[in-house]
């Protein structure tokens, strides 16, 4: 057991830091007042090889483990959940679903150019009416001919108006409850594809969010991934992946509030000292490190058996649940550090408490999360191998 990052991981680990201090740092307050996701980051990102990180070298991507992407989703959230959240959908939901249940011939038209960032992908799982339960989805693929005819609805979708490609799930035979969903590569230029997004969010206002229509859009079958009836299968991987990046994000937002709060500590004065030296501040501040250094060793845990190309869903789960859990804490214990000044965006704390509220809900809230732990530990809960399974790292080339 190696606690100790590669020489490759700090590297990338320095770069980030420094692209968010430089390009992201200085506008992010503009950016979330105005409710305005900066498209160029993504260019920036694909510039620096970070839009396929841990995508093989032969599908456009840069061929680093899944703990580097880790490091990466940390680095980003510690600017602003709105920039890890567009390499989560992108890459954890997308790129890295396509890689583990796509065609060769889906890979090369879709996977190599988002991994490459000359495409972005999306994902579309949720709607109105069915969030934590995904089998209540009312979106239909009617088979016709050779191709499928795809209605319905989807919401909250991370990148709607900026996406090339969605990943939808829709009922091929809704008779068949869960069993009957299937997964499809839905293209933005496909006729009855339409985006809207969502405003007035409490937080991660400098992302970008919204809802898609489908009418009457046709689907090829080529655009099928995995095959008819897999499509809940594919969502659980899919998610597996999607909640690991969010895991190791929500150490950004406590590394972030840490170092908020530790230098207001050193800034502010009252009754004639810092307010650093106060034992009720430093318990905040020192619950802030216990639950970054505990948080980064459960997504690494996590990370490393997906290394290793073995099932992780008992363990992303667990590192997502504290991850955001904790990082919600420190955000609040950030403000209240900071007193009335933490109450306006003066400081940046408010915002990271305001974007902290998100993670705790998406991608499973933390009480799914906590049914989930108690049923493993219960044994009422059990992992087989997925039909599909990310490949192991070092990739093979």
């Amino acid at each position: 057991m190696n606690f100790h990052l590669t020489e490759e991981q700090e590297m990338v680990q320095k770069m980030v830091r420094s692209f968010v201090d430089k390009e992201i740092m200085p506008y992010i307050k503009e950016w979330d007042e105005k409710q305005h996701f900066e498209t160029g980051i993504l260019d920036r990102l694909a510039e620096l090889d970070l839009m396929g990180v841990c995508i093989p070298e032969r599908y456009g991507g840069s061929g680093m483990d899944y703990n580097t992407l880790a490091i990466v989703c940390e680095e980003l959230e510690r600017g602003d959940t709105a920039f890890r959240t567009a390499v989560s959908v992108h890459t954890g939901l997308n790129s890295m679903t396509l890689l583990q249940w796509g065609t060769e011939e889906q890979k090369q038209k879709f996977l190599v150019p988002q991994a490459k960032g000359e495409k972005i992908g999306a994902f579309g799982l949720t709607e109105p009416d069915a969030g934590s339960d995904v089998a209540a989805m009312k979106s239909t693929a009617r088979k016709d001919g050779v191709d499928y005819i795809l209605n319905g609805q989807k919401t909250w979708i991370s990148l709607c108006d900026v996406a090339d490609h969605f990943l939808v799930f829709a009922y091929t035979d809704p008779e068949k409850k869960h069993k009957g969903i299937s997964a499809f590569i839905v293209e933005r230029t496909m006729p009855g594809v339409q985006t809207r997004a969502i405003k007035g969010k409490l937080g991660i206002r400098a992302g970008n969010t919204g809802e898609m229509f489908l009418e009457d859009v046709r689907v090829p079958k080529e655009n099928l991934l995995g095959e008819e009836g897999e499509g809940f299968k594919i969502a659980m991987s899919a998610l597996d992946s999607g909640r690991f990046t969010v895991a190791a994000g929500a150490c950004g937002t406590t590394m972030a509030s840490l170092e908020a709060s530790l230098r207001y500590c050193h800034e502010r004065k009252t009754f004639g000292k810092e307010i650093g030296k106060h034992q009720l501040v430093q318990q905040m501040i020192a619950k802030m490190v216990l639950g970054l250094e505990t948080s980064r060793l459960l997504v690494y845990k996590a990370g490393s058996l997906k290394n290793e190309g073995k099932r992780s869903t008992k363990e992303t789960s667990l590192a997502k649940w504290y991850a955001t859990d904790v990082a919600f804490q420190s955000a609040n214990d950030a403000v209240q550090i900071h007193g009335a000044y933490g109450f306006s965006n003066e400081y940046p704390v408010e915002r990271y408490l305001r974007n902290a509220k998100a993670p705790v809900i998406y991608e499973g809230t933390s009480q799914i999360h906590t049914i989930m732990q108690a049923e493993y530990a219960l044994g009422y809960r059990q992992d087989k191998p997925l039909r599909s399974m990310l490949p192991s790292w070092p990739f093979e080339e």
